[in-house]
């Protein structure tokens, strides 16, 4: 890609136009942050909870925009040698051997050699500062709220600069700034100074006809009957007091589930055979299972034979 800056969207419909020709159905408030984000040039920011679709904004920017995708998972307990980069120091030990054994005694030319780019493991953050064919990638920085406080504050540098400091080094800075994605579930709050630093969406549940327009997407091959059935019955659960409500995944989960079964439309008997598609705890199953499942589908049917 010669010229990346001419895939950025030049508005809102364009952005909207792009999310949609790789099958995400967003709002018309989503897709103006993310135009704003894009032509800023700066990070965004996205929260809410885990299945709507946070994550896979980033994958639809990098197939949209035809860049790599370089992500960074988060998680307790994640360090530098990880995110950042590690020093190859097997081959080290052996380039220093082999110098020994050449007779190269200059201590500071070996030391030269072996903190050298040669030697240098890129990890996540340092291959989102290198831009591929003159094209910066789509840096996702997953679940930034699984890891500690002090990994938070080392992404500062890097939010503000887009460089990174390796002591035997110096900095390393990006010659074209990568598009960032940071995303969190809210499990903990994100320091201010972070969030300063960027644009920010939180991403909620879809209404009902985003959520069927997504199954259709999704999953061509659920009938229209059993798509609205599922969806209505998805909205409900919502309702509830659950430990963990539906995502958007466990929606289209559920939809490849019904629809590999060859459903039609929803009963009690395969509500219960496939809901470990659409709830992942035990307690919310039982609670589905012992009265609220079936309450919640009579309620729609009726509301469907009325419509």
């Amino acid at each position: 890609m010669n010229n990346p800056q001419s895939a950025i969207p030049s508005s809102i419909d364009e952005t909207l136009a792009l999310l949609t020709s790789q099958d995400y159905v967003a709002s018309r408030a989503l897709a103006t942050v993310l135009f704003l984000s894009l032509r800023m040039r700066r990070p965004l920011l996205l929260e809410g909870e885990a299945g709507v679709g946070k994550t896979e904004i980033a994958k639809v920017l990098s197939a949209g925009l035809n860049r790599p995708l370089i992500r960074l998972q988060c998680y307790e307990g994640l360090d530098i040698s990880t995110a950042v980069y590690e020093w190859n120091y097997p081959a080290q030990m052996l380039e220093i051997r082999m110098s020994e054994a050449a007779g190269i005694s200059d201590r500071s030319a070996i030391e030269h050699n072996i903190f050298s780019d040669r030697y240098l493991i890129r990890r996540p953050i340092l291959q989102a500062l290198s831009s591929v064919d003159g094209a910066a990638p789509i840096f996702l920085i997953d679940e930034l709220d699984r890891t500690d406080e002090a990994f938070e504050a080392y992404l500062l540098e890097l939010l503000s600069e887009y460089q990174v400091t390796i002591p035997e080094i110096g900095v390393i800075k990006a010659e074209e700034p990568p598009i960032v994605i940071i995303t969190t579930n809210r499990t903990r709050e994100i320091h201010d100074a972070l969030k300063r630093r960027c644009l920010y969406h939180w991403v909620d549940y879809p209404q009902a006809d985003a959520e069927l327009e997504i199954v259709r997407r999704k999953v061509p091959g659920c009938n229209r009957q059993l798509s609205q059935e599922l969806v209505a019955y998805v909205q409900k659960l919502r309702e509830l007091d659950l430990f963990k409500k539906p995502g958007v995944a466990e929606t289209i989960d559920w939809a490849t589930a019904l629809t590999e079964l060859d459903s039609v439309a929803l009963d009690p008997e395969i509500i219960s055979d496939t809901i470990g598609a659409l709830l992942k705890y035990q307690d919310d199953i039982a609670r589905i299972e012992e009265g609220d499942g079936r309450k919640i589908l009579d309620e729609l049917k009726s509301e469907i034979a009325d419509a």
